[in-house]
């Protein structure tokens, strides 16, 4: 299995093989029109974020009212996707600070989605800055979330975020001692960790003042509405992600051979901002989401032909990903224009 380590061995061969922060394939679009892509809009941002926020709150409080009853089993399920997966596209939105166009309203909801998601801000925010200077390069990019050979078992602990709750909360108490992995000092700055040891704190006391609640309370009802929501509700996010990059190409320089765009109904799409269009994101990612759709159509005859559909990519992608297990040299192609 291939060393996925960021800065391990494998980052000294991305280096030698001219890999590192590269110059990646753009299509060409005109000046102009990517100057209207790129507009952001507070009143398109607020108009969704006010929506998300309703339907948080309205399954909140169905979800409170049907506690002890059947009923709170839907009800909980309806919160928990808009916690735990909902919250997944306004922090990336926001994190590129593409959403508003406010600064502090982007700063806002990201570290609101931020804490839903549990992602510690700072620290993340410098992870998703390297994957997209260099997407899926082995030892540089550390969200390559389907690993080549990996258990097929690690897909299905992640619906449930077990994974993750292992690896953020020991990234928490090393950062709140102030002693950082090498990973991600090796792609956060020295003068921003600072800032991962403040956020780490204030994690760890609101999570204990959580756990403290349910104690105090007798029942695990206050969790039930803050933490857990991120382990419960985080399967759509993980089907969302699993379309974006899986089973295609590691170490290459065009985003058409590492990254997928696959087409969803207005539902998937206002729940994933989006993203669905995340080829045409990964190569313009200074286009508001609300524009991708617009950039989709411009660029269309330049890219591969996208997936009809969600149940249309994850076909391709779970057999290859079983294949892989066994070859990681297995990959999946793309017809290039």
């Amino acid at each position: 299995m291939r060393d996925y380590t960021v800065g391990g061995p494998e980052a000294k061969n991305a280096t030698a093989n001219n890999l590192v922060e590269a110059d990646w394939y753009k299509p060409h679009v005109e000046r102009e029109t990517m100057k209207a892509l790129m507009a952001r809009s507070n009143g398109i941002a607020a108009r969704d974020t006010i929506l998300w926020l309703v339907l948080l709150v309205g399954s909140g409080i169905l979800a409170y009212r049907s506690w002890g009853s059947w009923w709170a089993v839907p009800a909980f399920a309806l919160y928990g996707v808009m916690y735990g997966s909902a919250s997944d596209a306004r922090w990336h939105e926001c994190g590129h600070r593409t959403a508003f166009r406010s600064r502090l309203a982007n700063d806002v909801i990201y570290h609101v989605a931020a804490f839903m998601d549990f992602r510690e801000p700072i620290s993340w925010r410098w992870s998703h800055a390297r994957h997209h200077s260099d997407t899926i390069i082995v030892g540089r990019d550390p969200e390559i979330a389907f690993q080549r050979g990996a258990p097929l078992v690690n897909t299905f602990l992640e619906l449930f975020a077990v994974r993750t709750i292992i690896a953020e909360s020991k990234k928490l108490f090393l950062n709140a001692v102030g002693r950082p992995t090498k990973e991600q000092a090796d792609f956060q700055p020295a003068e921003e960790m600072r800032g991962s040891i403040w956020w780490s704190r204030v994690y760890i006391l609101a999570f204990a003042g959580v756990i403290t609640w349910c104690i105090a309370a007798g029942s695990v009802l206050p969790a039930m509405f803050i933490g857990l929501p991120t382990i419960y509700g985080r399967w759509l996010m993980v089907v969302y992600g699993i379309t974006q990059h899986a089973g295609l190409a590691e170490d290459v320089l065009d985003h058409r051979l590492n990254t997928r765009t696959v087409m969803m109904n207005r539902v998937n799409r206002f729940m994933y901002l989006n993203m669905n269009y995340h080829l045409e994101h990964h190569i313009f990612p200074t286009v508001p989401y609300h524009a991708l759709p617009k950039l989709h159509a411009t660029v269309a005859d330049q890219l591969p032909t996208p997936h009809r559909s969600i149940w249309h990519a994850i076909r391709e992608i779970l057999p290859t990903l079983v294949k892989q297990r066994n070859d990681q040299s297995v990959v999946l192609a793309r017809v290039v224009p």
